[in-house]
């Protein structure tokens, strides 16, 4: 809940930040200072200098950006502006990228308004220490191990004070912020603005390609600068490293209306020209409009007034716009913040369930958290699919149990016709043909046994020629029966080892 709360004071904040800057445009005059800024494309020139900057140590300047200090161990460098600035309030935007393989960067990042300007192979991030103004540092590493890097962080000092490397410069830094600005998808960007003794950073994470979403990161008043400084920025490495990349440095003189300085004042005799050419101008421009009354007596001459706004009613108009949209932003909040409550409440009675089934003691003036949560229409959907996947797959176990009971009936059925219920070494069909032949061959005994008792009893008897024995057709008809018998035997032996046995 804490982390809520300064996530949506800091929301707010930026917000009424942003409506204070709205209001008062119209009281702070800014102006772009060429000669204090850099950007691409056309960075560098061919020489590889970048116009009113100046820049040494290991830093590299291309058409696209300005590398402080390369990804390799130990060092160091700096660009600073070749003359002092002529303006006292000013507002700088300063677009980097700072990017490493490793988990951990070192060291970082310095923007520098100082007195004089820096050394390139400073001991603070590349610039000189016991400076006169204000440094403010990036810094990537974590030397007290407290683990609180990356962190951004301003440090005035009057000359007199060396910087505290082994501390961070915790006992020494005027304000600061933990923001994490390695290895991010878009440029992260600073805005520092110095204006009335209020020194203000914005900080833009680069995780949006959205170049208005900045949050505040420190705000400082009473702060007090040395007069005609120098823009730098430096950048150092050391035992790890990091790629330290300035895309661009933007700069604004501020001034209050009334006090902008006067730049490449006309002469005075050219003055007198153009005075008199908009005197005749402006006599031409009169005569015209009286010649169109004379022509158009009955046309209205139109109120140029209502035409446009006055500065009261766009005053009033920014303050609603800016009312209107801190108004949709805290509504937007307070549904987050809603949903965040029941996410807790729904956790925390379902944690108290399982812990045993006690619930949490209620709250004084509050409503009494829920004991039990209740069953979502997805949920109940699920389960009446899951009762019809359950059915159909008894179904189709139920068939398959009357397919099997079918089966086993009708081997049993099989195996009662057979006279034992051991396996016969033959199959029914041989055991057929043997009850036939069995028969037959005691039809054929019969026949022969009447037709032998026949020639008995005939007066003439065998004749001793063509008369066979009932010996000899015996044995031929058993030789037979045993061929047939054989190849019957064969066959079925042939035909059981090319069947499956169930």
């Amino acid at each position: 809940m804490e982390r809520v709360d300064s996530h949506l004071n800091k929301k707010l904040f930026v917000l009424l930040f942003t409506v204070l800057n709205i209001v008062n445009a119209n009281l702070v005059h800014k102006k772009f200072e060429y000669k204090y800024s850099f950007k691409p494309p056309y960075l560098a020139q061919k020489d590889g200098s970048v116009p009113f900057w100046e820049y040494g140590g290991n830093a590299i300047a291309s058409a696209e950006n300005v590398r402080i200090a390369p990804s390799l161990r130990s060092q160091k460098g700096a660009i600073w502006t070749k003359t002092p600035i002529n303006f006292d309030w000013w507002e700088v935007d300063i677009a980097f990228r700072v990017t490493g393989r490793g988990r951990v960067g070192a060291d970082g990042l310095a923007f520098w308004f100082t007195q004089s300007k820096g050394a390139y192979d400073g001991d603070v991030f590349g610039s000189s220490d016991m400076w006169v103004g204000m440094g403010l540092f990036f810094d990537s590493f974590d030397n007290d191990g407290k683990h609180n890097n990356p962190y951004i962080m301003a440090v005035l000092n009057d000359g007199t004070k060396q910087f505290a490397h082994q501390l961070d410069g915790s006992n020494q830094l005027l304000s600061g912020c933990l923001r994490d600005f390695r290895n991010k998808p878009f440029p992260t960007r600073a805005k520092i603005e110095y204006y009335q003794n209020i020194l203000t950073v914005l900080f833009h994470n680069g995780m949006t390609n959205n170049e208005q979403d900045y949050e505040v990161c420190l705000r400082a008043e009473n702060v007090v600068l040395p007069k005609n400084g120098y823009f730098g920025v430096s950048a150092a490495t050391g035992g790890l490293a990091d790629d330290h990349d300035v895309i661009h440095f933007l700069t604004n003189s501020l001034h209050i209306p009334g006090q902008v300085p006067t730049v490449n004042a006309v002469p005075g005799e050219e003055q007198q020209k153009l005075t008199q050419e908009y005197q005749d101008y402006q006599k031409k421009l009169e005569q015209q409009k009286a010649e169109y009354r004379k022509e158009h007596p009955d046309e209205k001459e139109p109120d140029m007034d209502e035409w446009f706004e006055t500065d009261n009613q766009r005053e009033l108009r920014q303050i609603f716009q800016g009312q209107n949209n801190i108004f949709q932003v805290v509504r937007e909040l307070n549904a987050k913040l809603d949903e965040i409550v029941g996410r807790q409440e729904r956790t925390m009675s379902l944690i108290s369930q399982t812990a045993g089934g006690v619930a949490p003691p209620a709250v004084p003036g509050q409503a009494p958290p829920p004991i039990g949560d209740t069953i979502r229409r997805h949920e109940v959907d699920a389960v009446f699919n899951n009762q019809k996947q359950i059915i159909n797959s008894l179904g189709e176990i139920r068939q398959f149990v009357l397919e099997l009971v079918t089966r086993s009936d009708t081997i049993i059925n099989n195996q009662a016709k057979q006279p034992t219920a051991q396996v016969q070494s033959v199959g029914y069909d041989t055991q057929s043909l043997i009850s036939e032949m069995r028969d037959g061959l005691n039809h054929v005994k019969q026949n022969v046994a009447q037709v032998a008792q026949k020639i008995d009893q005939s007066p003439s008897g065998c004749p001793s020629v063509s008369c066979v024995s009932v010996t000899s057709v015996l044995v031929i008809a058993v030789v037979q029966l045993l061929i047939i018998l054989g190849y019957n035997i064969y066959r079925d032996n042939k035909e059981n080892q090319a069947k499956k046995f169930y």
